[in-house]
């Protein structure tokens, strides 16, 4: 199934739901109309039985996502009333990455920078090829970074690292995107559709409510004591041991052959 609009593209195949940000005339630039299509596009992934993993990346190979795109300002576009439009449907879009169930992949190449890495930093994996380049202008834009990007930053990477980033405001090669812990793996060019897809695959090939509950586990893990729901942690490894894939887990096991997983 395909599914497409100007500026976002969204495929399924093999149990993988990818997400194309598609403006490489802008290195992909992110736009108040693809943030719409962004929307859709998680909505429909999430609640496909189908899709057991997210892949995002952008067009062409010069950029994952460059920031925000601020290049064609509309008539009113800086007006109170726009400015709040704008920031709900931003606020919408980071409430709909935080509280996506299922496993997402950034597969980055190119630049990723300012926004691109907060887009980035919503991802459970971060796959680079070793010809990106990372990092936040804010500081060279008069601008102050998101606080729930700043959170998620220092979460990710520490604060002295975060401090360096943000106060710098300096390009980073992937190699030194890794040594940080920015992102999990860098590859060559020529091996990161391949090695993403290989990752993807396997995840798919879990169990989908366990690999649910693992994400879900860890993310109230980095909330702090008081704020972890512990509701969702008891509800979602309950789902796993009433399961039908849990008796298919063991069947599979004791007859010594894949498991043939339904996600019920």
């Amino acid at each position: 199934m395909e599914l497409k609009t100007e500026k976002m593209i969204a495929e399924k195949a093999d149990g993988i739901g990818w997400m194309t940000f598609n403006q490489p005339e802008r290195r992909n630039a992110i736009s108040h109309e693809m943030r719409e299509g962004m929307l859709a596009i998680l909505e429909d992934f999430e609640a496909d039985p189908m899709v057991r993993v997210i892949v995002m990346k952008g067009a062409g190979h010069k950029a994952f996502v460059s920031g925000s795109d601020i290049s064609r300002p509309t008539k009113g576009a800086a007006t109170p009333a726009a400015l709040q439009r704008q920031g709900k449907l931003s606020g919408l879009v980071r409430e709909r990455f935080a509280t996506l169930a299922k496993p997402l992949i950034a597969m980055i190449r190119g630049y990723c920078l300012g926004g691109g890495v907060a887009t980035a930093l919503h991802a459970d994996l971060r796959i680079a090829s070793d010809d990106s380049s990372f990092g936040i202008p804010a500081a060279r834009l008069g601008n102050a970074y998101n606080w729930h990007y700043t959170r998620m930053l220092v979460d990710i990477v520490g604060p002295a690292r975060a401090k360096e980033i943000l106060i710098t405001a300096r390009r980073y090669s992937a190699a030194e995107a890794l040594q940080m812990g920015l992102v999990h793996q860098v590859v060559a060019p020529d091996a990161l559709e391949d090695t993403v897809r290989g990752v993807a695959a396997a995840i798919a090939d879990n169990a989908p409510l366990s690999v649910i509950a693992a994400k879900a586990m860890i993310n109230e893990a980095m909330k702090d004591s008081g704020a972890r729901d512990m509701d969702k942690v008891a509800a979602v490894r309950k789902a796993c041991l009433e399961s039908k894939d849990f008796a298919e887990g063991k069947r599979a096991f004791n007859e010594k052959r894949e498991p043939r997983w339904t996600g019920s």
